[in-house]
């Protein structure tokens, strides 16, 4: 097939640093390339990917030094890319949540749109109903319950390359808090929990600007003076392994409707479980009493970390392999574009590989 992924302009391709929609986008062109796919990548110039890539700004938004910047207009830019290009496609793969509607609605029958972010927001029902010929993906289940109506075409958890992040035998008996400081993402329950345990935790965070106030007033004096805490700032692919594979447990003390949560399948391809509150997304990623444990309490949170050490590592990565892989994820897309193919009217076969080079040759 011939695959246009359309990725938001925000981070690189994938991230530099933190970023989940961006990775998930690199991870998934990369996986339907080596699966034997035409795919292009429209993307910042920063991308590093094994598709073709239409390069649509210089470098991805959030660590461009430049003080004022739109990402509106940068977004209505890659647009016109893609839609100058449109024909060339068999299926344009969109992740930039509904901006494209309303400049694709000739091409919305080879369009899929993958929804990343929550669904639970004021405005968000009225667009979903007025463009309804555009087809949804969701990242998990929970993710579509504000939305029951939404056309819907499946739902895909997201992967990664097994040999992105190494596999740890043992843990070196700190807790681990990896992500993003934000009231929704609780580490302050993340820095009770260890503290209860009287463990480590290590925090590997960003903290955005519209968080600012929130790490000041909150989160910075909970780490402060607090010889148990120890904060990591915002760390890479490259730094993941030893962060994630050193850690008894990942604390995921989530207190909002997680539409998917990256960091969790990050810390299984490392051995490492998971302690998750049961909340969005969590309960279809963690299987209980195997991988981590899903917890609705403090006081539950605070005894699963106790015992997280006796899960086996080797069986959590397993589960990894089985259900998150790159390739996985790539499998069940796939199955997408091909069901989307079936519904246009008039579909030609695709042809095989073998057969487009020799079409090419002729031509």
């Amino acid at each position: 097939m011939k695959i246009a992924q359309v990725t938001p302009l925000y981070e690189a391709v994938p991230p530099r640093l933190y970023g989940g929609t961006e990775r998930v986008v690199a991870h998934l062109t990369d996986a339907l390339v080596d699966l034997g796919h035409d795919v292009t990548l429209f993307a910042s110039a920063d991308a590093r990917t094994r598709a073709r890539l239409v390069p649509v700004r210089d470098q991805a938004m959030r660590l461009d030094p430049a003080p004022l910047k739109s990402d509106l207009a940068a977004h209505m830019s890659q647009l016109a890319e893609v839609l100058d290009r449109a024909d060339r496609f068999d299926v344009i793969h969109f992740h930039t949540d509904m901006v494209h509607f309303p400049f694709f609605e000739g091409w919305a029958d080879k369009t899929v749109t993958t929804l990343h972010g929550r669904l639970d927001l004021k405005d968000l029902a009225p667009v979903y109903d007025r463009w309804s010929e555009f087809g949804l993906v969701s990242i998990s289940d929970d993710q579509r319950r504000p939305l029951p109506h939404a056309n819907w075409r499946a739902t895909v958890h997201h992967g990664m390359p097994g040999d992105l992040y190494r596999f740890s035998p043992r843990s070196q008996g700190y807790l681990a808090f990896l992500g993003r400081i934000s009231p929704e993402k609780r580490p302050d329950r993340a820095i009770e929990i260890a503290t209860r345990l009287n463990k480590p935790l290590k925090i590997a965070a960003k903290v955005d600007a519209a968080d600012r106030v929130y790490w000041e007033t909150v989160i910075e004096p909970l780490v402060r003076g607090n010889p148990l805490v120890e904060f990591v700032g915002e760390i890479g692919d490259a730094e993941k392994s030893a962060f994630l594979g050193g850690a008894e447990a990942l604390l995921f003390p989530i207190d909002w409707p997680e539409p998917f949560g990256l960091v969790m399948i990050e810390a299984m391809a490392c051995g490492t479980p998971v302690v998750a509150f049961a909340c969005g997304s969590t309960p279809e990623i963690i299987e209980d009493g195997a991988t981590g444990f899903l917890v609705s309490t403090m006081e539950e949170a605070v005894a699963a970390a106790a015992r997280a050490h006796r899960l086996d590592r080797e069986a959590i990565r397993a589960r990894f392999d089985l259900r998150f892989s790159a390739t996985a994820m790539a499998r069940r897309y796939l199955d997408v574009y091909a069901d989307l193919l079936a519904q246009r009217p008039f579909a030609a076969p695709m042809r095989s590989i073998e057969e487009e080079r020799s079409f090419a040759a002729l031509a």
